[in-house]
């Protein structure tokens, strides 16, 4: 099977509908009133918090980028490991139709995917605003719908686990330096990954015979009848309206006697 070129993107579609969940998320400012005054959506993107970390550093001037501004989130995905746990027979297979054609599909292997994200922010109310966005949802896991395998139409639901918070007060030197406040929460996505998907075309079972004998000792026994039977028309697919041609062939001293008969379904 190595060396078979195949690309289902399922590490890559699970990837893209994690960093979807956060992407709708806003924080307020009210002012003394209880009136808001500003609502801001938290940009996500992908890479390290260390990364955002160093931007925050920066001094904007004509050879560096401008400063990023808080908050923000960010997440990338940092383990992939088998999960034994949701083990399956290896070579258990099913078939499965991509609209045409029937194809046959070994039984996904199970794999979890780990994930960090980070919520960075200057002020501690901007981050349990995010936080309580979050939270509620993962009781501790949230499913995900996921379109593993387009060719087959295969749609899987996706746990994602909620597995640890941590916090981090990013604060050094004087009163000048900027402050980050860090909220980190690791991520567990209990995915599958499929292998190649082989069409069963060229294995249709196209012709059946059967000989009957007159024991059961088929060594010495005397063969009397054989029966044929195979789809009409030949080249029919499973999704084709087709019937069958089946034909009786006797056998008495040396001599064949033939019959067929054709039935539709």
């Amino acid at each position: 099977m190595l060396g078979t070129y195949y690309y289902h993107e399922i590490i890559r579609k699970t990837i893209v509908s994690f960093g979807t969940l956060f992407n709708q998320l806003y924080i307020q400012h009210k002012d003394a009133d209880g009136g808001t005054y500003s609502e801001i959506r938290v940009p996500i993107s992908y890479g390290p918090s260390q990364k955002f970390l160093a931007r925050i550093e920066q001094q904007p001037d004509l050879n560096k980028p401008v400063q990023i501004t808080l908050p923000r989130m960010s997440f990338e995905m940092n383990s992939i490991q088998y999960d034994s746990s949701r083990k399956s027979g290896v070579t258990q297979t099913f078939k499965a139709s991509d609209g045409n054609n029937l194809k046959k599909v070994y039984l996904p292997v199970p794999y979890n995917i780990g994930f960090e994200l980070n919520i960075l922010s200057k002020l501690n109310d901007d981050s349990l605003q995010i936080i309580e966005q979050i939270l509620p949802y993962f009781q501790p896991a949230f499913t995900l719908t996921v379109d593993l395998v387009n060719s087959i139409g295969e749609k899987r639901d996706v746990p994602v686990v909620l597995d640890n918070i941590s916090f981090q007060d990013d604060y050094e030197g004087d009163f000048s330096t900027r402050r980050a406040l860090i909220y980190t929460l690791q991520f567990t996505a209990k995915t599958y990954l499929f292998g190649p998907i082989a069409s069963t075309t060229d294995g249709l079972i196209r012709k059946v015979q059967v000989d009957t004998h007159t024991t059961t000792d088929i060594a010495s026994a005397k063969r009397e009848i054989r029966y044929t039977v195979q789809p009409d028309p030949i080249n029919a697919e499973p999704d084709d309206d087709f019937g069958f041609d089946g034909s009786w062939e006797y056998f008495d001293d040396g001599k064949t006697y033939s019959s067929s008969q054709q039935t539709d379904i």
